[in-house]
C-alpha cells in the first residue's frame, strides 16, 4: 500500500513538472511593451501582458494603464479578479451601475489592492492616469449588467 501511494505521488510530482513549461519573468515598468486594450472594456486603456494567456484558463498576469476620467461600467467576471494599483488611483464600487457619489466607493493609492470575488457585480473609474496589475485565472470575461454598456456593442468600431 505504502509503495503504490509513494508511486501515485512521484507519477503525480513528475506530471505537474512536466505541465510548469513557462519561465520566469522579470520586467522593469518601463520595459512593459503596451498595446491597446481588448474590446471588451472602453476604448483608451492600454494594456501589456506579463506572464501567462488572459485568454486562456491558465494563470495570467497584466499590466492595465487607464486614461484620465475613464470609467468601466457595472460587470461581474467567471474567475476571481485581483488588482493592484501601481500608479494613480483606482476607485472601486460594488452594485449594479456605476455611482461616482456611493459611500461604499473605495479609491485605492499605489500599493492598494482589491478582489473581486467571481459573479460580483462592480465598477471602477480613475479621476487621473492609472496604472494596475491585474491577475488571476482566465480566460478573462466581461459580463456587463446592462448590456448598452458593453463596449462591443457599440455601433462604431473606432477604437
Amino acid at each position: 500500500m505504502k509503495t503504490t501511494l509513494l508511486a501515485v505521488v512521484i507519477a503525480v510530482a513528475t506530471v505537474g513538472l512536466g505541465a510548469q513549461t513557462h519561465s520566469h519573468v522579470i520586467q522593469a515598468p518601463k520595459d512593459a511593451q503596451w498595446g491597446p486594450a481588448p474590446p471588451f472594456i472602453p476604448a483608451g486603456a492600454q494594456i501589456a501582458v506579463l506572464a501567462g494567456d488572459p485568454t486562456k484558463a491558465v494563470p495570467y498576469a497584466v499590466r492595465l494603464k487607464f486614461p484620465a476620467n475613464y470609467t468601466i461600467a457595472a460587470h461581474s467576471h467567471p474567475t476571481d479578479e485581483h488588482v493592484v494599483v501601481t500608479s494613480g488611483a483606482f476607485t472601486v464600487g460594488m452594485g449594479d451601475k456605476v455611482v461616482k457619489s456611493a459611500p461604499a466607493n473605495i479609491t485605492l493609492p499605489p500599493g492598494g489592492f482589491a478582489l473581486m470575488p467571481a459573479n460580483m457585480n462592480h465598477f471602477a473609474y480613475t479621476v487621473a492616469e492609472t496604472t494596475i496589475i491585474l491577475y488571476g485565472t482566465g480566460p478573462v470575461e466581461f459580463k456587463y449588467v446592462n448590456a448598452a454598456d458593453d463596449p462591443r456593442n457599440a455601433k462604431t468600431t473606432a477604437r
